[in-house]
């Protein structure tokens, strides 16, 4: 086999990773849709949804991490030409995403007592219960979603992910603006019709995606779901051994980040609404990494399943090289007009508006940092799934988010008086932590 140069290995990558980012773009757009009609709604039932979807999306990235591991392992058996199992790696993951959909549903069902004990008003906690009661029943067809999604991209087919994905944000919107506000002669239901919303969406993907796998006709040899009822337990086993520690990072890394909003909120609102902005802004451009890190998964694990080294090693360092230009280009627009940034997610009319701009400039350019540490560990992560190494990986995370990234933004913050600036640093220091340590674990094993 003739050996790939870096510029075929630099198209292959940026073929995959494309429809990735436009994807995980588009998912974001699910959660900014669902805000910004409901805040237009009513100032309660807003705070009600941000607060289901935030616990809803801590408890889907746990259970992601199957969906998640499917990637990897249908690469890499696909590379092997074992084409069984790319069936039964699938299948398996489907089997746990369900599972896990189903177990942790009561969480929801009975969630307005838990966010009571949490410090929620009552009215707030009421009607977030009424959403999560609701949105609960989606928690199944969104991993299963996830899977599919993971299953569909390891074997080269992204665009279809991006395509379904951009059709459920206009069904989420559609369905949204007939059940949040009782249009066209419908029920107004307010919270609970952007949970109905998000539902329509979900299961709708995951018709269209279980449509495509199983007919469409170069698919068909893997026979996706013939006998989908009966058990692997071997494969089973390696869905959950890859699948977990993938959960619990994700759930570390989430915990970093809402933690660090609540202290936020006690320095003041102005830095609260700053932080949170200047986040925004943070994660658009982060998920040009994401979709670039999950294509170095499926071309690490191809080579990783056909034993070829030297060829995962080179498209190690193209879709790292590539995973830095993004963060140089982002790092040169955030110094460059971070007011004007900031200034797009805000009425500049209201008086608050100049203060809000002024602090998020400032998180903003301290962003170009966080940029640079976050895409080389999202990169980093995604490396070493490809070689199916997530156990070690967990815990450098782990200790990087909550044993350096928080400490140090606590203690810059507040006893060394930095405030939020502080605060940022804080997660810098961690997020560089995990970036070297992850990069030194792939890099050491690739060798």
């Amino acid at each position: 086999m003739t050996p790939m140069t870096t510029s075929t290995h630099a198209r292959e990558t940026l073929a995959l990773g494309l429809p990735l980012a436009g994807s995980s773009l588009a998912q974001m757009a699910l959660h900014v849709t669902d805000v910004v009609m409901v805040g237009w709604y009513g100032v309660v039932p807003l705070a009600a949804v941000v607060l289901g979807a935030s616990s809803f999306f801590i408890v889907y990235v746990l259970g992601s991490g199957f969906a998640k591991a499917v990637l990897p392992m249908v690469a890499a058996a696909l590379a092997r030409g074992d084409e069984t199992q790319v069936r039964r790696d699938t299948r398996m993951g489907l089997w746990l995403s369900i599972a896990f959909g189903i177990a942790v549903f009561p969480v929801f069902w009975w969630s307005g007592p838990i966010l009571l004990a949490l410090g929620q008003t009552p009215e707030v906690s009421a009607l977030a219960q009424d959403y999560l009661r609701l949105v609960g029943f989606g928690m199944v067809p969104a991993l299963c979603v996830t899977v599919l999604q993971s299953y569909l991209s390891a074997l080269g087919r992204t665009q279809v992910v991006l395509v379904v994905t951009l059709a459920a944000v206009g069904v989420n919107i559609a369905v949204n603006w007939l059940l949040i506000f009782g249009n066209w002669g419908f029920p107004e239901l307010g919270a609970r019709g952007s949970a109905a919303a998000t539902i329509s969406a979900q299961v709708l993907s995951l018709v269209i995606l279980g449509l495509y796998a199983g007919l469409l006709p170069s698919l068909r040899r893997f026979h996706l779901w013939q006998r989908f009822w009966r058990p692997d337990w071997p494969a089973l086993q390696q869905v959950w051994r890859l699948g977990v520690p993938i959960g619990l990072t994700g759930l570390a890394e989430g915990g970093l980040f809402h933690a660090s909003a609540l202290m936020m909120g006690w320095i003041g609102t102005v830095e609260l609404a700053a932080h949170g902005i200047a986040l925004e802004i943070a994660a658009l451009t982060f998920m040009l990494h994401v979709g670039l890190s999950m294509s170095a998964t499926i071309r690490v694990a191809r080579f990783h399943g056909q034993g070829d080294r030297s060829g995962l090693r080179l498209a190690s360092k193209v879709a790292v090289a590539m995973s830095l230009g993004v963060a140089l280009a982002s790092i040169i627009l955030f110094l460059s007009v971070p007011e004007q940034i900031v200034a797009l997610f805000l009425d500049m009319a209201k008086p608050e508006s100049a203060a809000i701009v002024a602090y998020g400039a400032v998180l903003l350019m301290l962003a170009a940092l966080f940029q640079l540490a976050d895409g080389m560990q999202v990169m980093a992560l995604g490396l070493l799934r490809g070689v199916q190494d997530t156990r070690v990986p967990m815990v450098l995370a782990t200790v990087s988010y909550w044993f350096v990234g928080i400490p140090c933004s606590y203690m810059l913050a507040f006893p060394m008086g930095l405030g939020g600036v502080g605060l940022w640093l804080g997660l810098v220091t961690g997020l560089v932590c995990a970036s070297a340590s992850l990069m030194w674990r792939f890099w050491r094993l690739a060798r």
